[in-house]
């Protein structure tokens, strides 16, 4: 990612690749550098789980907190990047058919610039805590551990697609990938389902939702 200054305000949307939305269920492989989120875990049906509105709550305002200081400490100004989740669960097909959101754990995602550190993080998390923004404060939904956090993921090889439509029209499009795509390809599937949510959900209507589906893939053994 490059570096800015200035007033230049870099929307890492636009310049990354593996941010880049190609056609409606295109499907298409890349290579996902090394990247830095804040993280907040959690389980169940992202739907009616208050777990799940908790940690939307904390992890914005942390965000929001460290651009700012970004751009006043650094002179490294940058839109903030959208709400994305790492998903998993004991059976696929609680993604592809049933559908079973209870059994799914996520991890809610949003990128950061490779210039964030650490310390970085602790003091936008306070500073939110301090302005008394949601969960920011880094108490967890039951006042235990700390939520946001600070993590490199590096995904590596992955096939990816753009979807349009409500996230319950996803399925058809999954099993494409999985079932057909990936290893007719020479791959097999590693790692967590991850998607990146391109839309506002708060104003967007479901039938225009923009979602990318992103899945890790490695080489299917020989022999």
């Amino acid at each position: 990612m490059a570096a800015t200054g200035g007033d230049t305000k870099t929307d890492f949307k636009k310049s990354l690749d593996a941010y880049r939305p190609g056609r409606h269920h295109e499907l298409r492989m890349l290579t996902v550098p090394p990247t830095r989120y804040l993280m907040v875990d959690g389980h169940g049906d992202p739907n009616d789980s208050p777990e799940f509105g908790a940690a939307v709550e904390a992890i914005f305002p942390v965000a929001y907190k460290l651009k700012f200081a970004s751009k006043k400490l650094l002179g490294r100004d940058y839109v903030v990047m959208p709400l994305e989740g790492l998903w998993s669960a004991p059976d696929l097909a609680s993604y592809t058919s049933a559908r079973d959101k209870s059994q799914w754990d996520w991890t809610l995602l949003v990128m950061v610039p490779e210039w964030t550190t650490e310390t970085m993080v602790q003091d936008a998390r306070a500073a939110a805590a301090g302005s008394g923004s949601g969960s920011a404060s880094g108490a967890s939904v039951a006042g235990s551990a700390p939520v946001v956090r600070l993590e490199t993921l590096d995904e590596g090889l992955c096939a990816q697609t753009l979807h349009v439509g409500p996230f319950d029209e996803e399925a058809s499009i999954l099993q494409e990938m999985h079932d057909r795509f990936i290893p007719s390809s020479g791959y097999t599937m590693r790692g967590r389902h991850h998607e990146i949510y391109l839309s506002d959900l708060r104003r967007t209507a479901p039938a225009k939702l923009r979602t990318l589906l992103r899945q890790p893939i490695a080489l299917l053994p020989r022999g």
